[in-house]
């Protein structure tokens, strides 16, 4: 097995551990060379997934003292690796939901267009969600979706939930990779709802989606309000 895949497969069995309580916030971990025999692998293998872990913020590494799961407040997730929000915030031991504010059938502006490689005015599917982390409102997300890729009797109203779990089991499209811009925002008519006018500070994710063949099946803006999600990037030299 590759040094990369035990790398990936202890990240996830810890991580599954922490979501599931086994270690619980403010928990020590077991010792490096306690959690390696456990896992069956080697210390550096086992190293470089606490670092993994401490990107997302999922644990923290007091030298001399041990490594700690930390207090779950904001969201945190690495930049990474492409998965939905939904999951992230699964994984980072929250209870994720979905509330969709419209789903409109309308001709794609020219940016629009150009982004999904469209002709301006065809006809996009365009969803407006607020994302939950239990019951609390952590980002507003703008989506378009072609619908040239959907059959002519598809229904908007089925979307609900993540999007990316919705098309593959409903369409058989499945995400492979974005390419996105990170951006700062400072705006007062981003979000909607009750909550709308207690945030004006965003973390701005703009990506353009593609399946496995390569083809663009969404381009999405969503803001994540400040404070409450914040976005890691795992370095190495």
């Amino acid at each position: 097995m590759a040094k990369e895949t035990l790398v990936s497969r202890v990240t996830q069995d810890l991580r599954g551990a922490i979501t599931e309580g086994t270690y619980k916030p403010g928990d020590r971990l077991p010792t490096e060379t306690d959690l390696a025999r456990l896992f069956g692998v080697s210390r550096p293998t086992l190293r470089n997934a606490l670092r993994q872990l401490e990107a997302k913020n999922l644990v923290r590494t007091q030298h001399g003292v041990g490594t700690f799961v930390t207090e779950r407040n904001a969201i945190h997730a690495g930049l990474e690796k492409l998965e939905s929000i939904t999951e992230s915030i699964r994984a980072t031991g929250h209870r994720p939901s979905m509330e969709y504010q419209s789903r409109t059938i309308r001709p794609a502006l020219p940016d629009e267009a150009r982004k999904l490689g469209l002709n301006p005015n065809d006809s996009v599917l365009e969803l407006r969600r607020s994302i939950l982390a239990d019951d609390e409102v952590v980002a507003y997300s703008y989506d378009l979706l072609p619908t040239n890729q959907f059959p002519a009797s598809f229904d908007p109203e089925g979307f609900e939930g993540s999007i990316f779990a919705h098309l593959e089991q409903a369409y058989d499209i499945h995400a492979h990779h974005s390419v996105a811009e990170i951006h700062a925002v400072n705006s007062d008519y981003v979000g909607w709802g009750k909550d709308m006018d207690k945030h004006t500070l965003f973390v701005l994710l703009d990506q353009i989606h593609y399946d496995d063949s390569d083809r663009i099946f969404a381009y999405s803006r969503t803001y994540f309000i400040e404070g409450k999600y914040a976005f890691s990037i795992h370095r190495t030299s």
